[in-house]
């Protein structure tokens, strides 16, 4: 087919455009700005224009369009007037997932790190909600041998219900904590059952059974009690790499990239899973594949006296688990100094959890706080000056970086540089394209 992306510069729109590329259709698209993503997907031999135009629905089969666009589009609207079947990014999940054996990996916390960790172990067809280091990319296509199931990892999204698309033969939940209530109407039931469901398609299930609300449910599931089931925990670095060592139930000892309690919790999952697939020679063998994902404790400055890391998290557990990380990385590295620079995501999820983000930055020196990162919500006034006020935090409006440094601009003008210490920007706005742009 001839299928039009609408918006296809989204993380997880590209992997399914790159999936249904591969599967044999011809793909075109468009987006409101040029961007790195983008550029890869030009390279890939994806016709992309930018800004939207009307011009780019001609004789298509099927245009899908990311959550972001709405029925006003310009693109949109011509799809209407031609007739041509047009359908959101959760509508197209049947028809890339519909007859395939899919894993699908989701939960409040650690969805993306689990999807790749288990891609890694299986070296299946993968589409995940960020870009993996094993294959730099958000989307992997391995070819199947003739008459063999086609198996697939794929990150499914609760924020929208679409999880509940995903063709799940194996479901796999790391938490179910609220978030995005808005989409469920802040009904706590209603969130809960659409979890509960989503486990029930499945022929198997893997859960993280300490969960508040997965520890209740009464389902037939593999079941991983983090608490008893992971011990012997051990952190490391190899040429300055960071990685976890643990014992999982009777099953021997493992080793993954990455520092955290959180990280061990994440492969446990993954493993049970694969142990439905492959024997534990192989899992102990392709699990040295992952090497992180980008935006998850990525180091990307890395000097014996300054190390610049950047990271994802946005919510208070999320930020809570990476500043254990970093404490450990702090000590195993001999460097005292650990600055925080954090970018509010969305003025609801700041304000709705304003009392856990006031408690998750213990054990930083510096905290800096940027303006909130809208994501096209109304400004709405929040004194973070008061809120924060025991870590004394410097409010900048922006950062820059050289090769070597981290100036925090506030007004336009310089306040301060960073050149030592171990500093990691937290959110899931632009901070990543601040800390990542070497500008001066």
């Amino acid at each position: 087919m001839k299928i039009h992306f609408i918006g296809i510069g989204g993380i997880g729109i590209s992997a399914i455009a790159r999936f249904l590329k591969y599967d044999g259709n011809i793909i075109s698209g468009s987006d409101i700005q040029e961007s790195s993503l983008i550029d890869i997907l030009k390279k890939e031999d994806i016709k992309i224009s930018t800004p939207h135009n009307q011009t780019n629905i001609t004789d298509q089969d099927l245009i899908i369009h990311s959550a972001a666009i709405k029925n006003n589009n310009i693109e949109i609207i011509e799809s209407a007037k031609k007739g041509i079947k047009t359908i959101e990014r959760k509508e197209a999940l049947p028809i890339v997932l519909g007859n395939k054996k899919v894993y699908s990996v989701c939960g409040a916390h650690g969805k993306s790190t689990t999807t790749a960790i288990l891609s890694s172990i299986l070296q299946s067809t993968t589409l995940v909600g960020a870009i993996s280091k094993e294959f730099n990319s958000n989307f992997r296509y391995i070819k199947n041998k003739i008459n063999e199931e086609s198996t697939i990892v794929f990150e499914a999204d609760e924020s929208d219900g679409s999880f509940l698309l995903s063709n799940p033969y194996c479901s796999i939940v790391t938490t179910a904590e609220p978030e995005h209530m808005n989409y469920y109407g802040y009904d706590i039931k209603r969130f809960h059952q659409a979890y509960e469901s989503f486990l029930k398609m499945s022929k198997i299930r893997v859960i993280n059974a300490e969960d508040e609300f997965l520890s209740k449910l009464n389902i037939n599931a593999i079941k991983l009690y983090p608490s008893k089931d992971i011990t012997n925990i051990s952190y490391t670095l190899r040429e300055d790499e960071p990685y976890t060592k643990f014992k999982l139930k009777d099953l021997g000892y493992f080793e993954v990239w990455g520092f955290g309690y959180h990280i061990a919790i994440d492969t446990s999952l993954a493993i049970l899973a694969a142990l439905n697939e492959i024997g534990l020679d192989h899992i102990r063998t392709n699990i040295k594949k992952y090497i992180g994902i980008k935006k998850r404790f990525d180091i990307l400055y890395n000097k014996k006296d300054f190390v610049i890391i950047d990271d994802y998290a946005h919510h208070p557990t999320e930020i809570n688990a990476t500043i254990k990380s970093l404490l450990l990385y702090s000590n195993l590295r001999n460097i005292d100094q650990k600055i925080i620079i954090w970018q509010p995501h969305k003025y609801s999820r700041t304000i709705e959890n304003i009392k856990e983000y006031k408690e998750c930055f213990k054990g930083c020196n510096e905290l800096i706080i940027l303006p909130v990162y809208s994501a096209g919500e109304e400004y709405i006034n929040i004194n973070f000056q008061k809120e924060f006020y025991k870590y004394d935090p410097i409010l900048a409006t922006n950062i820059q970086r050289d090769k070597t440094s981290i100036h925090i601009i506030k007004d336009n003008k310089i306040i301060k540089t960073y050149q030592k210490g171990i500093l990691i920007g937290l959110g899931a706005g632009d901070i990543t394209t601040k800390l990542r742009t070497i500008i001066i």
